[in-house]
């Protein structure tokens, strides 16, 4: 054999050798495996379970987030009352007592009047404007600053869409009939009904009904036809107002502890936002489906009598709202500085609507195809 030959011939079993090294069990290197820890979160509702529209918002969201997360995380849901009271859902969330918590953060205007822009304030955005607003137009950001001191993060939790003007245990014909009623509604609208007259109430909604019931109140608004007729508050006070001119699109939120989202894996954290998009969605959804209804149950077989605000009371409304937005305005900073974002923003987009939606829809409502 010639010695070229030999040298090839060793050459090949040198690297047939290290060939075989390279893939033997042994020296493959195992990868590294992390498994992620089970989380479970406790949810506190604002809202009676009965309200399955609103109260179910937060379960479409604990039932999403367990699919996304292959069980991993769970949020069990807290009716009002179950862990902490139906207003104290927003300090609970704050203080560490609980994970996170669904609410309307007009209840806690107490604490700084600029939160009710999180959910409504009289004369302001219908659902979608208000959804626009948050999502598209800066709100949650400034919102999210707002929120901040009080360890919480906000995410949009569902919309009930227009809501009606409440029940009243006698007919209001003209402002001079508000005078000294006992009202149960809560945030800014209960301030502006407060300067027409009304002594206003901010109490949960599983209070409502033994409130009207004992004659602590002599109206309450609530939702709209389809909540209110779960409430059962047709059976004490016939008379039914609308609009609901306070809650035009008023949002639920979910609130979250800042400390306890932190400590969320990245994917969970994007599964969880991902399912408050579809409980927000949901929410609307369903109110929009129920709420005709429920109404004509309501007229039907209930025999309420519905009535439109009268037109004074609604003139004096919208003049003492926008009066005490622009007072609020120069002492507070925090509401101007969200005043300022939500004022031309609505001013903007009602414009677009009232051209491109209201004019159609009031033409299909005068002339109704038999």
């Amino acid at each position: 054999m010639s010695e070229n030959n030999m040298h090839r011939r060793d050459l090949v079993k040198n690297l047939a050798a290290l060939g075989a090294a390279s893939i033997a069990p042994a020296a493959v290197a195992a990868p590294a495996v992390v498994t992620q820890a089970s989380v479970q979160w406790r949810l506190v509702s604002s809202y009676p379970k009965s309200l399955d529209t609103i109260y179910g918002a937060a379960e479409v969201l604990a039932k999403r987030v367990a699919e996304l997360t292959d069980g991993k995380f769970q949020i069990r849901v807290f009716a009002a009352g179950d862990l902490v009271p139906g207003l104290q859902v927003m300090d609970a969330v704050g203080n560490g007592t609980v994970e996170c918590g669904h609410s309307a953060s007009y209840y806690y205007v107490g604490k700084t009047k600029a939160l009710a822009f999180d959910c409504a304030v009289p004369f302001g955005l219908t659902a979608r404007q208000q959804n626009a607003w948050y999502s598209q137009g800066g709100g949650r950001e400034l919102m999210s600053e707002i929120f901040r001191p009080y360890h919480i993060i906000p995410f949009a939790g569902g919309n009930t869409g227009a809501q009606m003007g409440g029940w009243f245990r006698k007919p209001i014909n003209g402002l001079a009939d508000l005078k000294g009623l006992k009202m149960r509604i809560p945030g800014i609208g209960g301030e502006i009904m407060s300067r027409l007259g009304v002594v206003p109430q901010t109490l949960a909604g599983a209070d409502i009904y033994p409130a009207l019931e004992r004659g602590a109140l002599d109206a309450s608004e609530w939702v709209g036809p389809y909540d209110d007729e779960k409430l059962g508050l047709y059976k004490i006070a016939k008379h039914y107002y609308f609009p609901g001119w306070w809650e035009a699109g008023p949002q639920l939120s979910f609130y979250v502890n800042d400390a306890a989202w932190a400590k969320l894996p990245r994917a969970w954290q994007a599964a969880f936002t991902v399912a408050t998009v579809e409980a927000n969605a949901t929410m609307l959804a369903m109110y929009d489906a129920r709420n005709p209804q429920a109404l004509v149950r309501l007229m039907n077989q209930h025999r309420i009598v519905l009535h439109r605000y009268p037109e004074d009371v609604m003139q004096a409304a919208q003049k003492a709202t926008f009066a005490y937005f622009e007072e609020e305005a120069i002492k507070d900073p925090l509401f101007r500085k969200v005043y300022a974002s939500w004022k031309p923003w609505r001013k903007l987009t009602q414009g677009w609507f009232n051209l491109s939606e209201t004019s159609l829809e009031n033409f299909m409502y005068k002339n109704q195809i038999k």
